[in-house]
């Protein structure tokens, strides 16, 4: 038995009102992973922008498009 039928098998017995808590933690929790894993890309996206500014890159200002 897989860690996810485990929970499900503890879960399945209980009444409706307790699920439905279980369901709503399960869910904070997702939104907190998520929200973490977010939160670290903009961390490495702000690290990676302190250097981007520079006197060495300023020659590409004038760059006209393609």
């Amino acid at each position: 038995m897989n860690l996810a039928e485990g929970v499900y098998q503890t879960v399945k017995p209980l009444p409706e009102p307790l699920v439905q808590e279980v369901l709503d933690f399960a869910r904070f929790l997702q939104q907190r992973e998520e929200s973490l894993t977010w939160q670290n890309l903009m961390q490495a996206q702000a690290t990676a922008l302190v250097n981007w500014d520079n006197a060495e890159d300023e020659v590409w200002n004038d760059v006209p498009p393609i």
